[in-house]
């Protein structure tokens, strides 16, 4: 397997589960399920946090914006244009509050945090993280990156 095949999967794998294990009650985080942005519009972000009710339903093949908190997008050389351009705009044209986008930088993590703007509805930078990410929204949250 590939370093960055590994990076991609090592990422999705410590967020989901770093995310879950500090997640509130209400909210659960999955990994690799589609969310429907319109008719013919339904990404799949590598991670995403939503509500716990939707999540617990094993019949879905798909969450709508109003149910997503935060969406995760991990860099790959092929997904580079859409992690970068595509999705972000669409996840804020959707009106999901969060993005993250997290890349590799000599095969360590860096993310990227967006929160979106109700005035603009674009995300804006709130903060870069190397090494540990520690942001108050969606809810609390501690992530050693480099575990």
């Amino acid at each position: 397997m590939s370093p960055r095949k590994r990076f991609h999967q090592r990422m999705v794998r410590l967020l989901t589960e770093a995310l879950d294990d500090q997640a509130p009650e209400e909210l659960a985080a999955v990994d690799q399920m589609d969310i429907r942005l319109g008719h013919r519009m339904r990404p799949c972000p590598d991670v995403s946090v939503v509500d716990a009710r939707a999540a617990a339903d094993d019949e879905r093949t798909f969450y709508t914006p109003a149910e997503v908190r935060l969406v995760v997008e991990v860099v790959s050389p092929e997904s580079e244009d859409r992690d970068r351009k595509t999705k972000p705009f669409r996840y804020a044209e959707a009106g999901i509050p969060y993005f993250w986008r997290v890349e590799s930088k000599d095969g360590r993590p860096v993310v990227y945090v967006y929160e979106l703007d109700p005035a603009t509805g674009a995300y804006g930078l709130t903060g870069i993280h190397h090494g540990r990410l520690t942001v108050p929204v969606p809810f609390p949250i501690d992530i050693d990156l480099d575990a």
